[in-house]
């Protein structure tokens, strides 16, 4: 997913908590946010605007790795709450279908055994 999609898949599902966010996706979206936190006009402004989109990337992405909304709460506890989510948004998805939705890379689960012939 190349940066520009991964934004535009973001801001279109804005207000949209299910379903499940790909780590491109979340990490190109943070580093639209961080981008806009350097230029000191925009930081104001971009605080706001990527306030709610910012929220909704990170719970989908905690859903693509098979976890609750609610780890996101996480945040509060200095230091050590970051250090997890953070883990949790590197942790690669979990594979095929989950209880949150399909596997946004469109990877199947694990098939069947090989047959071994002899």
């Amino acid at each position: 997913m190349t940066f520009t999609e991964a934004i535009k898949h973001a801001w279109d599902n804005y207000w949209t908590l299910e379903g499940r966010a790909r780590r491109s996706e979340y990490w190109f979206f943070a580093l639209l946010c961080f981008i806009c936190s350097c230029i000191p006009i925009v930081n104001f402004i971009a605080w706001f605007v990527l306030l709610v989109p910012g929220i909704t990337v990170a719970v989908r992405r905690l859903h693509d790795t098979g976890r609750t909304g609610w780890w996101l709460l996480l945040i509060f506890l200095p230091v050590i709450g970051h250090i997890i989510l953070i883990i949790f948004y590197l942790i690669d998805s979990d594979p095929g279908d989950n209880e949150y939705g399909p596997n946004p890379k469109g990877v199947s689960g694990p098939g069947p055994e090989p047959e071994v012939v002899s």
